[in-house]
């Protein structure tokens, strides 16, 4: 009766297949290059905060950038939207390609958040096409399209190192060029004309998202979960470049070990988990699993244990990141849903410009204990703020919207 039901709820939404294999292609160009983050220290002379600035500087242009993607995309469509920041990404995979400097890359980086929109946009897509009911499940599945991509790319990216920063460069802007393809040729427009705002209800809407209560709780905790999540996804090189002494190569290979041990886990006992405790528990066990691993992450000095605290992250994540989201959406109208998911996805962005900068400071002045520790203080901090009941105004919405 399960399997029955898996293979309706796959065959429910055919029409976001181009989304996932769009965002697939986007996150292996992500993953391709991060065994190379922590080389940047050795091959430019200079120490993990500056490419801790590095990454943030990505992350901020993408934190301004983000919700303007989404609030067109309300306006003028999700798709024209979406091929522009993809062509942007394109773009700043092939100056990262040709970099020969730390300003280049730089540059690069930049480039890349100013046209930072895909996540914002493919979240409203799902938003757009998925009923409340199955919103969780759909949203969870971003995260294994990350499993998925995290087998290949890690990997793939070690192999390419032998080329230097052009090698996952071109690869990633190849990649790039696919992505563009199939949302030319196969994603349908999920938010037509005649739903679209107009210039006087964008106006009404703005009031009603800064009073909707609920909203900017579940912003609030997204913000404390999403600063402790996203340092870890960040400086996951860093540690195993330097406390576990590993090369991009190696790095490479840990993080495909990794993700085949995450995919088992994801593709057999995850789901049944998820439907047995409801998305409210599953969040609840996700973030205390988080404290959990970022505890042991202070102690941890051997290869083993690092790819342990990595099962453990992964499954806490998957508990966490897609329900939540789905949950933020329902606190809304669906004429908000570009504008909720382009200031939830400014918020991964301000996480990223905050965590690698304070991440490479503490790793470089005081050892990753301090940086695990701080790491379960804000895990701990989502935790709390999740035992509160929480409402979403799904209904009363719908109602409106009707």
């Amino acid at each position: 009766m399960l399997m029955v039901t898996d293979r309706k709820r796959k065959k429910k939404y055919p029409e976001l297949k181009p989304v996932w294999i769009g965002i697939f292609i986007d996150i292996l160009g992500f993953f391709i290059i991060i065994p190379f983050l922590a080389s940047f220290i050795f091959l430019y002379d200079t120490s993990p905060f500056m490419i801790g600035l590095l990454i943030a500087t990505n992350a901020f242009f993408t934190f301004i950038f983000a919700p303007i993607w989404g609030r067109a995309s309300d306006k003028l469509g999700r798709k024209p939207m979406l091929v522009i920041c993809q062509f942007g990404t394109t773009a700043a995979f092939l100056i990262f390609a040709f970099s020969n400097s730390l300003e280049m890359l730089f540059f690069s980086r930049i480039v890349d958040g100013i046209f930072g929109g895909n996540f914002t946009l493919v979240k409203a897509i799902i938003s757009d096409r998925v009923s409340p009911k199955d919103r969780g499940i759909q949203m969870t599945n971003v995260g294994v399209v990350m499993v998925l991509a995290a087998l290949i790319g890690p990997g793939l990216g070690g192999v390419l190192s032998i080329y230097g920063v052009m090698g996952p460069g071109l690869c990633a802007a190849g990649l790039s060029v696919i992505t563009i393809f199939v949302t030319i040729v196969y994603l349908e427009e999920s938010w037509p004309k005649s739903k679209r705002m107009t210039k006087f209800e964008g106006i009404k809407e703005k009031v009603k998202l800064r009073e909707n209560k609920t909203a900017v709780y579940l912003l609030t905790l997204w913000g404390f979960h999403t600063l402790g999540f996203m340092m870890f996804i960040i400086t996951a090189a860093f540690i195993m470049a330097l406390v576990l002494g590993l090369n991009p190569l190696e790095i490479g290979i840990l993080l495909t070990i990794a993700g085949i041990f995450r995919a088992i886990i994801r593709f057999t006992i995850f789901i049944p988990i998820l439907r047995f405790l409801g998305e409210k528990r599953a969040i609840i066990l996700g973030l205390s699993l988080s404290v959990v691993a970022f505890i042991f992450l202070g102690f941890v000095h051997d290869v083993l244990g690092f790819i342990l605290i990595l099962l453990l992250f992964s499954f806490a994540a998957s508990c966490t990141r897609g329900p939540l989201t789905a949950k933020i959406t329902l606190s809304v109208s669906p004429k908000e849903m570009g504008k909720i998911n382009g200031i939830s996805s400014s918020l991964d962005s301000l996480a990223r410009v905050v965590g690698p900068i304070v991440a490479g400071f503490i790793i470089g002045g005081y050892g990753h204990f301090w940086l695990g520790l701080l790491m379960a203080a804000l895990a701990l901090v989502a935790f709390v703020m999740n035992l509160k009941d929480i409402k979403p105004y799904t209904y009363r919405f719908q109602k409106k919207d009707n």
